[in-house]
């Protein structure tokens, strides 16, 4: 009777203090939770709530879906990390790993359970996220990979390593963007369930980035001979992710970059067909298997993540780096809202970083002095 009235104690004190969490609440299945009441409330990109329904659906549910919320402790997560990690590369793990953690934070706030199981558990060992430094490629690697691309999508390499463009932003780049001195950058071509779309660039972020007389001369070469074409796509507005495709906007532009059908250029095509064999060609990867006899060619490229197209956005920030640009000036050129995230992704393409300013210590400190 005495434990009961101190139960009964302590839970009206939980519920003044908005603490008191009914067992019962946490017998929910965690796909019932998901499905019903989680992923209705997510207010992402169309892009990103796809990328996390890929993981969510593919790596999670499928562990942990038919268990009580409740139930989910130590050792299922435990299983479901080691499991996961057998199945999948590390960066996918990982980032499973922080929705999985979101979902179970979201039912501790919504007084399903009484503490994350995610968290201060030290006998979990988590997905790792993967540390992977920029890298930067070499004039000679540069011209190489671009001498083995196609002589339309030359100027594609151009963009991406004379203004740091992102692929969708290289891919949506428009004559239209050219100004006196300088190129705006205000959208990219984005893939969202396997279809093009036009939308504005990572972060939003519209922004202006210098232009050399040297790219200025290669734009207008390729203007010359390849003419910019009409391409109309619907607008993916990242706050109106459900918006269905005939219902957006319809937005046509004069593309740079197109595919010889006169289209806007499908990523997952492009480096496929143009940047992987122009890769190989220069001998960065390796060539696709030859066919054994009766059989048909491979397709299958090796994996080589750290020299997609966003190598030559790194080679830009390298070379203005060690030419003694300032970050503050680099992050606005790439569309990095906090300097400081540009400076942690690039700060070992700085070897001489400071040394200018130990110069001038040495050469003060060196200078006579009245003693």
């Amino acid at each position: 009777m005495a434990d009961a009235k101190a139960w009964l104690a302590e839970t009206q004190t939980d519920k003044r203090r908005g603490d008191f969490v009914d067992a019962r609440d946490g017998e929910i299945t965690m796909r019932e939770y998901v499905e019903r009441h989680w992923w209705p409330s997510q207010s992402h990109p169309a892009q990103t709530l796809e990328s996390m329904e890929y993981r969510i659906w593919g790596h999670v549910l499928p562990h942990l879906g038919e268990l009580a919320l409740r139930d989910i402790g130590v050792a299922e997560l435990r299983k479901w990390s080691a499991d996961v990690q057998r199945e999948i590369g590390s960066g996918t793990a990982y980032t499973a790993w922080v929705y999985l953690k979101a979902i179970m934070q979201a039912a501790v706030e919504d007084k399903r359970l009484f503490r994350n199981p995610c968290k201060g558990n030290t006998t979990i060992r988590p997905p790792k996220k993967p540390e992977r430094k920029a890298r930067a490629w070499q004039q000679d690697r540069v011209d190489s990979v671009r001498q083995h691309l196609g002589a339309r999508y030359r100027i594609a390499l151009d963009l991406g390593v004379g203004c740091g463009l992102r692929q969708g932003e290289t891919f949506a780049f428009s004559p239209w963007d050219v100004h006196e001195g300088y190129v705006h950058v205000e959208r990219q071509v984005l893939m969202l369930k396997s279809q093009l779309y036009f939308g504005p660039p990572k972060g939003r972020k519209e922004r202006d980035v210098p232009l050399t007389p040297a790219l200025a001369k290669r734009l207008q070469a390729h203007q010359e001979r390849f003419v910019p074409v009409e391409v109309t796509l619907p607008w993916l507005d990242p706050e109106e992710p459900d918006l269905a495709r005939d219902a957006r906007r319809k937005v046509t532009v004069p593309l740079l970059v197109s595919t010889t059908r006169g289209g806007a250029v499908n990523r997952t095509t492009w480096n496929t067909k143009a940047w992987k064999p122009a890769l190989a060609g220069a001998g960065v990867i390796a060539p696709l298997p030859k066919r054994a006899e009766g059989t048909r060619p491979s397709r299958i490229w090796e994996p080589s993540r750290e020299h997609g197209f966003h190598v030559l956005r790194h080679t830009y920030a390298s070379v203005m780096l060690e030419a003694g640009e300032s970050i503050v000036s680099l992050a606005n050129w790439l569309g990095h809202s906090d300097p400081a995230f540009t400076l942690r992704t690039y700060t070992h393409f700085m070897p001489q970083a400071g040394a200018r300013g130990l110069s001038a210590i040495e050469a003060w400190l060196s200078a006579p002095t009245q003693d």
